[in-house]
């Protein structure tokens, strides 16, 4: 999440209902297990891994363009896939239902401004927010309204079922916990955090935006207790960017970044999920200039756009990170110490996804168009690179698996759903 930062605007754009069949075989692998969903933002306890097998040959099932123009997407953020449709917002104000299997589109429903919220759905609707101030509930099969609640502020964060409601923050708003049925039933302060990202674990919402007398803070807060559990102090960092935290066992993961003249300031933590006290933190710096033809200032901007940016991936006793310049790294989990590194000819575009024991995430093209974007696969136990992709657009986002499919988006606007052969 965004700490005291002014929020871009965004250029609507026209939809172009454009979709593109097409087979692209990498290697020869092995067979297909039964789809499954992907219905929580970086999967159960926020951990971005998967245990679905998805091993060559692997192809393009279907690609479909948004928008057409000139102006790049930047706001894709995760989708989620619920019983064959996938579920996603887009800068072009609009949220779209698209039949994972042949990249039909179900419904698209139109809201005020752009949607760069993580949407929930359950069994009967999908509920997303807009930064034109709305939470939306939708039924998922019809695209109907089922209601919609005017906030005041703009909700650009993860959407969480809990129990029988859903959990959201409105930037520099609140965090606001509704029935799902459009029921107001609690709301918390948020004086100071933007593009909120937070999982709720074991009654726990980590993080949510501090309390009033210290709102540069990040917390674990009770839902049934109705209070902090502990606090993070951010207000003298110096750090801008705070990811959103992975829980394994009893730790709690995330990363946090800034910049301190010509370079980038990497933490990388380590916490007691119970108590916030910190097991481990490692420290990083990245010269700007070490990226090329890149704009180094831009790339930064751009990258916190993003809900899932620097986020962790819990692979077995690893926690993978990829923060933005043109490395992945993985630490023991409950140490800290780097065990691998892998770096690349341009910076890295996503966070990571881990699929059984291959990490998934996309490279940037090239400033001058020469190198293409791809999504690259590593080893999780070393990160050595097994295969890559060619895609229209770099990879925003990080990839979604979902059974035999793994998805994303691009800022050439591009939605794939790439599916495991046999």
């Amino acid at each position: 999440m965004k700490k005291n930062i002014v929020k871009h605007s965004c250029t609507t754009l026209l939809v172009a209902a454009l979709c593109t069949a097409a087979v692209f075989i990498i290697f020869s692998g092995c067979s297909i297990k039964r789809s499954s969903d992907w219905v929580v933002f970086r999967g159960e306890g926020g951990q971005g891994y998967s245990s679905e097998k998805i091993y060559p040959p692997i192809g393009i099932k279907w690609q479909f363009k948004l928008q057409e123009g000139s102006a790049r997407e930047r706001h894709f953020n995760p989708p989620v896939v619920y019983q064959n449709t996938l579920y996603f917002g887009s800068s072009d104000s609009n949220f779209y239902a698209l039949d994972i299997s042949t990249g039909f589109m179900r419904w698209v429903y139109e809201t005020r401004a752009p949607v760069n919220s993580v949407p929930f759905v359950d069994n009967e609707k999908v509920y997303f927010g807009s930064t034109d101030g709305y939470i939306y509930a939708v039924y998922h099969k019809t695209g109907d309204t089922a209601w919609e609640y005017f906030t005041g502020y703009p909700v650009n964060s993860t959407i969480i079922g809990y129990n029988d409601t859903i959990v959201f923050t409105t930037d520099t708003g609140a965090t606001h916990f509704f029935s799902k049925d459009g029921q107001e039933l609690n709301s918390v302060p948020n004086y100071v955090w933007q593009n909120n990202s937070f999982q709720i674990n074991n009654d726990v919402v980590y993080f949510m935006p501090g309390p009033p007398e210290d709102p540069y803070s990040l917390a674990a807060y009770s839902i049934p207790e109705n209070r902090y559990i502990w606090l993070i102090p951010t207000g003298n960092d110096g750090l801008i960017w705070y990811s959103f935290p992975a829980v394994s066992k009893n730790l709690l993961h995330y990363a946090s970044c800034g910049i301190a003249g010509t370079d980038f300031i990497y933490v990388y933590s380590a916490l007691n999920k119970k108590t916030g006290h910190v097991i481990w933190k490692e420290f990083e710096y990245s010269s700007l200039f070490e990226l090329g033809d890149y704009d180094p200032f831009e790339l930064f901007w751009e990258n916190i756009t993003l809900l899932d940016y620097m986020a962790p991936a819990i692979w077995k006793n690893y926690v993978i990170y990829a923060p933005g310049d043109n490395s992945v790294k993985a630490f023991v989990s409950s140490s800290g110490k780097k065990v691998w590194e892998k770096w690349f000819d341009f910076p890295v575009s996503s966070a990571p996804t881990v699929s059984d024991s291959r990490v998934y995430l996309g490279t940037r093209k090239s400033p001058y168009g020469d190198i293409p974007s791809y999504l690259v696969c590593l080893d999780a136990a070393s990160g050595k690179v097994l295969w890559k992709i060619e895609t229209e657009g770099d990879i925003l986002g990080s990839p979604v698996i979902a059974g035999k499919w793994i998805i994303f988006g691009t800022d050439e606007n591009y939605v794939y759903v790439l599916e495991k052969l046999f």
